[in-house]
């Protein structure tokens, strides 16, 4: 009997910890698709847990402020996304190309996970101030790019910031007027950053004419 007491208690705390991790899971998708409305600094907690479909007094079981869950909601989805950036540039050496496969990826967002587009444009320029996912990699591309002699524009900083900005235009163009671009808008946009960064007009064309991976089914 007190083996089958301590196997009960057991499997009844594996069952709060799933529930508590189910709770916490419901938080974070209703505060990403916050974000993806643009409605992320004006909701309120009360607006979340609604979304979440919880009680108002679960949520500080699991997240201090409202800032900390967004903050937490921002780096798990944009690391997701990044970690697939990382499965696509796999194998590829050249911090010129990586950068351009990553750029062009990202940028065929609206066509191949459009609610990852959403998130994206909703949370705008903010994206570049979260330590993990997109930004941190575009950076360390740029920087390797420059420490190879591949990149000759010497600030990395507003090299992050312009090719976000790019990127955000391509996202808000596609869900706006999706008439008006395609994929080769895409391809174009990158060739674009490539030779503003310093690699000659030819070979970034070249670089931004490479065949990807199909991810839509990552």
């Amino acid at each position: 009997m007190a083996q089958t007491a301590t196997t009960d208690k057991a499997s009844g705390a594996t069952r709060l910890d799933r529930r508590k991790a189910r709770t916490r899971q419901a938080l974070i998708d209703a505060a990403a698709e916050l974000i993806a409305q643009g409605r992320g600094e004006r909701a309120s907690i009360q607006e979340i847990t609604e979304a979440a479909d919880i009680g108002f007094g679960s949520f500080y079981n699991h997240f201090e402020s409202k800032d900390e869950l967004f903050r937490t909601a921002s780096e798990e989805v944009l690391e997701r996304w990044g970690r697939m950036i990382d499965r696509a540039c796999a194998g590829i050496e050249d911090a010129a190309t990586v950068f351009a496969t990553s750029f062009r990826i990202s940028g065929r967002l609206g066509w191949t996970h459009p609610d990852l587009a959403r998130f994206i444009t909703g949370a705008g320029l903010e994206l570049l101030d979260i330590p993990r996912g997109l930004a941190p990699r575009a950076l360390r591309d740029i920087k390797l790019g420059q420490a190879a002699g591949r990149f000759t524009f010497p600030h990395a900083g507003i090299a992050l910031s312009t090719s976000a900005g790019a990127l955000l235009g391509l996202l808000r163009v596609r869900q706006q007027h999706p008439e008006q671009i395609d994929e080769t808008a895409v391809d174009e946009t990158a060739e674009a950053m490539l030779r503003m960064f310093g690699v000659p007009a030819r070979e970034a064309r070249r670089i931004a004419a490479r065949k990807l991976p199909d991810i839509e089914d990552w």
